[in-house]
């Protein structure tokens, strides 16, 4: 067997290890106005980060898919509360 072979799957590993891993960053950092809900496109209150990628949620669409979203989220960052901080 060469060495080739071995090499190259090795490299497979390291690709499928990458593609495995989350697209976004999973460390909770502050959300800004340029993040916005990918239904609605209103302004995110909420990241969820998960294996495949990160999703952003106005807070109607947070509750409406918050307790699912939980279950397989890697991180849920809830800044809902930020809604009613001004008032």
């Amino acid at each position: 067997m060469s060495t080739t072979g071995t090499s190259t799957a090795a490299q497979a590993v390291t690709t499928l290890d990458e593609q495995t891993t989350p697209a976004a960053d999973s460390a909770e950092r502050p959300l800004t106005t340029a993040d916005r809900c990918d239904v609605c496109d209103a302004q995110a209150y909420v990241r969820v980060v998960m294996l495949t990628g990160e999703l952003f949620f106005c807070g109607h669409h947070a509750r409406k898919h918050g307790e699912k979203l939980k279950e397989v989220a890697l991180l849920f960052q809830d800044e809902t509360a930020n809604l009613t901080a001004g008032s």
